[in-house]
């Protein structure tokens, strides 16, 4: 052996069989190892403790600390040099149940949120870790890609409750460029445009509620350790058969941000409605460009506004009176503040103008 045994040891930790096995040329354990020694080295190898100190847990084992350990693997795998192919043969390789109702899954799409939010917050993030190693370039684009996706949900909700200021030529361009890059995807991935918009519509829904949560939820977690979890209980009867779950519209506080940009822009279409019928024929002009942008997310969460009216007593009243809160506390802030126009606009509009407006 090359290495002493102590730093074997040090490395792949204190289970001599375990140790050997890593020499081994077809992999396996050592033939002289009797089946009770080797349940033994199995279990002390599988506990809790193994891996303190050693290189093994350093760098193969712990080395995660974030619940989307697949993520890490694959950025440490290339990152050490491995390289990827792309599999894809006619019959599935792997089958995993999926959840069924929307309760579930934005759960699970905030676990996967949240893993991804913690790998931007420790050492193992892919903006800084292993510069100068095997990594290539458009290979760390990817990783970053992966891990800061949840950001996004906050420029979104911004563009969900915020209403338009004007509907000119950038934001014409803007939805030229929505469009184009959507085709290319569609041209690319090879999927029709009913999955594509289903994928689009879910990304808003994902985008402002379990993409949203996972952020705060991170930076608590990272700043303040303070770890929070969001569990739902299954409500599934028996009467209903195997697919219960499927009729089930769980409490979950992931559903209230989603309903309050409903209700806001619901209430936001009614109100420029109401303004152009008092204001004048001048006033439908300027509307229809913004109601498109409030149209726009609404169709976006459409088939969350149909799940929310789909049965009678389906949604929780708490979503309700929460969602109704939210829109009214904001919508009156909104009216308080009005950024968008001057504080001379709001003099003249109240009748306090003097001379030098």
């Amino acid at each position: 052996m090359l290495m002493s045994q102590k730093r074997l040891e040090k490395r792949f930790g204190q289970s001599p069989i375990f140790t050997a096995s890593t020499f081994m040329t077809q992999g396996g354990i050592p033939p002289s190892t009797n089946p009770a020694s080797l349940l033994k080295e199995a279990i002390h190898v599988i506990s809790c403790g193994y891996e303190d100190k050693t290189e093994w847990g350093k760098e193969i084992g712990w080395i995660y600390g974030s619940v989307t350990e697949d993520i890490l693997t694959g950025f440490k795998m290339h990152a050490r040099g491995w390289i990827s192919i792309y599999c894809m043969p006619p019959r599935p390789c792997f089958k995993g149940s999926a959840p069924i109702n929307l309760s579930d899954r934005l759960n699970q799409v905030l676990r996967w949120a949240l893993g991804s939010v913690e790998i931007l917050f420790s050492r193992h993030c892919p903006i800084w870790y292993n510069y100068g190693g095997r990594l290539k370039l458009l290979e760390r684009v990817a990783y970053i890609n992966t891990i800061v996706y949840p950001l996004t949900s906050l420029p979104l909700i911004a563009y969900c409750v915020l209403p338009a200021n004007y509907a000119g030529m950038f934001f014409i361009l803007m939805f030229a460029s929505i469009f184009a890059t959507g085709i290319l995807e569609l041209r690319w991935s090879g999927v029709g445009i009913e999955d594509w918009w289903r994928n689009e519509q879910f990304w808003v829904i994902g985008g402002t509620s379990a993409h949203l949560f996972a952020v705060f939820q991170g930076l608590l977690k990272v700043l303040a350790g303070i770890d929070t979890n969001f569990t739902v209980t299954s409500k599934a009867n028996d009467e209903d058969g195997d697919f219960a779950e499927l009729y089930v519209f769980k409490w979950t506080s992931l559903l209230i941000p989603p309903t309050t940009v409903l209700v806001i822009n619901l209430v936001g279409m009614v109100a420029g409605i109401s303004y152009a019928i008092n204001s004048g024929y001048q006033s439908w002009g300027p509307l229809f460009g913004k109601l498109f942008f409030s149209i726009w997310v609404i169709l976006h969460l459409y088939p969350f506004l149909k799940g929310l009216m789909g049965k009678q007593n389906r949604t929780p009243t708490i979503v309700i009176v929460w969602s109704i809160l939210l829109a009214s506390i904001f919508s009156l802030l909104w009216v308080k503040i009005d950024p968008f126009i001057s504080d001379t606009q709001k003099a003249v509009a109240m009748g306090q103008c003097g001379v030098n407006c």
